[in-house]
């Protein structure tokens, strides 16, 4: 399947999904979130792939965030309400894709894509990458993606983020733990490689089962969470991967998974 707005591509176990909209730095237009959740179920419903990188084509930007002509619009209000349900739905469908994504941030990440960012398994980083929620600074204010960052982003400097409009550099975006990593840009591409390849040697059904139960348990009583996550372990003990796995480590062999 083609898109418009983006490049989708299989390769390895890797699905990289590359948003293509350089006239707009990748704002996150209907179009594009409409391709976004299209690409992101493709993936999710293909065997072959085993990881999501989720990457820019642009050479500085990786989304500035929402479109802001959009809100501006003389759209009537019920039409601008029922088109932004596309951004929870990227995000909720990230949390429920059962396999790990990856988001390749090399620039601008900026607004709406930072919620983008942060909704993503983890975060790979060149030292060009830059963050921040600028919305007040044009009269607009993050709602949604306000869920996201204060669920990895200690609340004060939330705050500041939010408030403040100001932008943070990559180191910085480290030290607050929103990132996993900052390499130089010359290496950049290599490492979202390297760990894309590592998670796709993994084993994709229990990569599904560790995913599926980290996303339900999150918002959940401390008790709660700890009675749903031993129901999961329970499941895992009668798959073929698990038993594989470790007779594969005490063989001191690489595993092969059958997905059972």
């Amino acid at each position: 399947m083609t898109y418009d707005t983006l490049q989708y591509d299989v390769t390895d176990g890797v699905a990289t999904i590359a948003m293509d909209q350089p006239d707009t730095r990748n704002a996150m237009s209907d179009e594009l979130l409409t391709d976004l959740l299209a690409a992101l179920a493709a993936a999710r419903d293909d065997d072959a792939a085993r990881v999501v990188v989720l990457a820019s084509t642009h050479e500085s930007t990786w989304s500035a965030g929402g479109n802001l002509a959009g809100f501006a619009s003389e759209a009537p209000l019920v039409h601008k309400h029922q088109g932004t349900d596309r951004f929870p739905s990227v995000f909720k469908l990230i949390g429920q894709l059962g396999k790990p994504v990856i988001a390749s941030i090399d620039g601008h990440c900026l607004a709406g894509a930072f919620g983008l960012a942060l909704a993503c398994d983890l975060i790979v980083a060149s030292d060009k990458a830059t963050f921040g929620t600028p919305e007040i600074n044009v009269g607009v204010f993050p709602f949604m993606i306000a869920a996201l960052i204060y669920r990895n982003v200690p609340r004060k400097t939330t705050n500041e983020l939010l408030f403040l409009g100001d932008r943070i550099d990559a180191q910085e975006a480290k030290r607050l733990n929103v990132v996993n990593v900052v390499v130089p840009r010359d290496e950049h591409a290599a490492k979202v490689a390297e760990w894309a390849g590592r998670l796709a040697a993994k084993s994709p059904l229990m990569m599904k089962l560790g995913k599926d139960a980290m996303y339900r348990q999150m918002d959940q009583p401390f008790e709660d969470a700890l009675d749903f996550l031993r129901s999961q372990l329970t499941i895992a003990f009668a798959t073929d991967d698990i038993q594989e796995g470790v007779k594969a480590f005490f063989e001191k062999r690489d595993p092969v998974w059958t997905g059972r």
